[in-house]
């Protein structure tokens, strides 16, 4: 009864409650991302309430965490529970960690942390895998099992775990707030697709004043707009109107076709990840927070090495500091460090999904990362060791040239596929249909030149433009921001284009 009244004073306002419900319920269509028009209209919302509260500490920090597992609410339905187990589990099995003393029990604790979490990502992400695996020694068929992968699961256990991982190797106190470690692991801004943030780096600001500088408000406009122009202009477009072409059925197009279709993907990619860690870190600094740099041009790299420094960085440095350290890094002579960096890309790899082609992928960068880094050893190079000049020039293009090479792996679905791609390439690659490739795609390939010509500017140009953005007064930046959204809208395609990351 009490609800048919609430309906009927919605609509006696001309208040269309179907659309409330729209807002309030989970559409596995729809999941709910930064570049939507929904999220727009719910962060001016939720920007005006939060800065009501800037004054009560306690007040704000229980609103963003509510509206943060609505955020995942929308984005993963009822599996936003997993968030609050990961949550807890890892709270309470810190404090406990705090008060014991004997190593072996501590041991146990942080065990049971890897248990939950990893116990979590497996069952979720790696349980089809390993079935199809083993169906045939049991002497049965595989039938994939409907297993519904939440939405940055593996982001949210990694962060989580670093945590429990500190406390136990002491680095960290552990947190004595439930509220604030539920805001430290639910902060919508990198939730579902990372980047990965320390508790080292985030805990410290939780608490603190709100304050948003000129300065955090400008750079923050900044990479919005950077990140938003990336996602949803360049990736996007590139994607549906050309990659995924390509990548569906690569046995149609001729060799230089695969190659751009490469090319587009190594593009594409780089800007749906960046894109998305950029608009995190440009939303976390208009709430006052501060996220340490996720990608930093990576295709400028001239190794892999260097490439690992600045992919992604919150992962691979998760990576090196929980894995590879733990497997022993270099502290065991040569020929096991080689082998740990191996090992470490390939869970790295796995970690991206459970199919053949990832552990490939993983594989492939370790292996590189070893040969590189004996060669470095062979030579006698400093670890800071950078070529100059032309030296660096091929560098760059042999790295970027590997990197695209590994890229097949990770793209394609099937192993198959990657291999029929690698032999278009290799044996019908037809140049003379280059000019016709670019008549057709005309609007794809300039969209990719300037992606690439933004990528490989120099970094003293991208600084500039933040510089400026920084310094344009309100009104400025907020029709910078309405320019760039209008011209999302004019070229985005029909479907609203999920952040590669959510499968992972």
């Amino acid at each position: 009864m009490w609800l048919q009244k609430f309906i009927d004073i919605l609509e006696n306002f001309g208040i269309d409650y179907h659309k409330i419900l729209d807002v309030l319920t989970y559409n596995p269509q729809q999941p709910l991302i930064f570049s939507s028009g929904l999220f727009v209209f719910l962060f001016l919302a939720f920007s005006l309430v939060y800065v009501l509260l800037r004054n009560h500490t306690t007040a704000r920090l229980l609103f963003v965490s509510a509206f943060s597992y609505y955020f995942y609410y929308k984005s993963s339905g009822f599996y936003f529970f997993l968030l609050g187990i990961v949550t807890v589990t890892d709270f309470i099995l810190a404090r406990i960690m705090e008060n014991t003393a004997e190593k072996a029990k501590r041991r146990l604790l942080v065990i049971i942390s890897l248990c939950v979490n990893l116990g979590l990502l497996c069952y979720f992400k790696y349980t089809n895998f390993f079935y199809e695996m083993f169906a045939p020694l049991l002497g049965g068929n595989f039938e994939p099992l409907d297993i519904f992968l939440p939405v940055g699961i593996s982001f949210f256990t990694f962060q989580s775990l670093s945590y429990t991982i500190d406390v136990y190797r002491g680095d960290l106190k552990p947190l004595r707030n439930l509220l604030d470690y539920i805001f430290y692991v639910s902060f919508f801004p990198q939730l579902v697709a990372g980047p990965i943030v320390r508790a080292r780096d985030f805990i410290p600001q939780i608490r603190q004043p709100l304050f948003v500088s000129n300065e955090m408000f400008g750079q923050g406009v900044f990479f919005i707009v950077s990140g938003l122009f990336k996602k949803a202009v360049i990736s996007d477009y590139i994607s549906v109107n050309f990659v995924e072409r390509i990548f569906e059925n690569p046995g149609l197009y001729s060799g230089i076709e695969n190659l751009f279709g490469i090319y587009g993907y190594a593009l594409q990619i780089y800007c749906d990840f960046s894109g998305y860690s950029d608009m995190a870190i440009g939303l976390a600094l208009l709430l006052g927070f501060r996220f340490p740099m996720n990608f930093n041009s990576p295709y400028k790299s001239d190794s892999v090495t260097e490439f690992w420094h600045r992919w992604h960085i919150s992962l691979s440095t998760w990576l090196r500091d929980y894995l590879y350290i733990s497997l022993g890094g270099n502290r065991k002579g040569k020929i096991r460090t080689y082998i740990n960096l191996t090992l470490t890309m390939l869970l790295g790899g796995l970690w991206h999904g459970a199919s053949w082609n990832f552990v490939v992928w993983g594989g492939l960068h370790g292996v590189a990362l070893a040969v590189h880094k004996f060669i470095r050893s062979i030579l006698g190079r400093e670890k800071n060791y950078q070529s100059r000049g032309i030296k660096k020039f091929f560098a760059v293009i042999i790295t970027f040239h590997f990197v695209c090479f590994c890229w097949i792996f990770f793209r394609n679905t099937t192993f198959d596929g990657s291999v029929t791609m690698i032999k278009q390439i290799f044996s019908s690659f037809h140049p003379e249909l280059f000019g016709q490739l670019v008549c057709g795609y005309w609007k794809v390939f300039l969209l990719m030149a300037l992606g690439f010509a933004l990528h490989w500017c120099p970094d003293r140009w991208q600084n500039a433009c933040s510089n400026t953005v920084t310094k344009m007064p309100l009104v400025m930046q907020a029709l910078l921001i309405i320019i760039v959204i209008f011209i999302v809208i004019q070229i985005k395609s029909s479907d609203i284009q999920p952040f590669i990351y959510f499968q992972f």
